[in-house]
């Protein structure tokens, strides 16, 4: 696969935003790059690496969402966090939730047209925005290397 745009692969064109002008873009073509439960875990990582940045709540969803992607079959994990959420959501970890039960028919998220990767976009930038500034693009670097790495064993 070629990115349309500069004929480049998918992970070089990801490292080459990653250098632009807008390094964030790196994650939400990351986001879009991954395979949906791919993403959603990365996003889980990604926010778990700021723990200390996050609320109580935040560490109680994404201890929701460590159990349903390590166990997407099970029923008891998709209503834990389906009751959970609140929405819109307004936290980083609330977005990483919400991606993590988008095919939920009782949420309705897939009418929206947008994809899980929407939310996991939302929720790694939230979470990037509560790193200081001094270091934001180390903590951004780390975020799309990991997921170039979840790409390469995805592939």
């Amino acid at each position: 696969m070629k990115s349309l745009a500069t004929g480049q692969p998918p992970l070089d064109f990801c490292r080459a935003l990653l250098a632009g002008r807008v390094p964030e873009e790196a994650v939400t073509f990351c986001a879009y790059l991954l395979p949906e439960r791919a993403a959603v875990w990365w996003g889980h990582e990604c926010l778990s690496n700021l723990a200390e940045l996050l609320a109580d709540r935040d560490l109680e969803l994404l201890a929701l969402v460590h159990d349903r992607v390590g166990e997407p079959d099970n029923p008891h994990h998709q209503a834990a966090l389906s009751n959970s959420l609140d929405l819109p959501p307004s936290t980083p970890a609330a977005w990483i939730a919400l991606a993590a039960v988008w095919r939920d028919p009782t949420l309705d998220m897939v009418s929206t047209g947008f994809p899980a990767a929407h939310a996991v976009n939302a929720g790694i930038l939230a979470g990037l925005a509560r790193a200081s500034l001094a270091d934001r693009f180390s903590v951004l670097s780390a975020f799309v290397e990991m997921g170039i790495q979840m790409a390469e064993m995805e592939a």
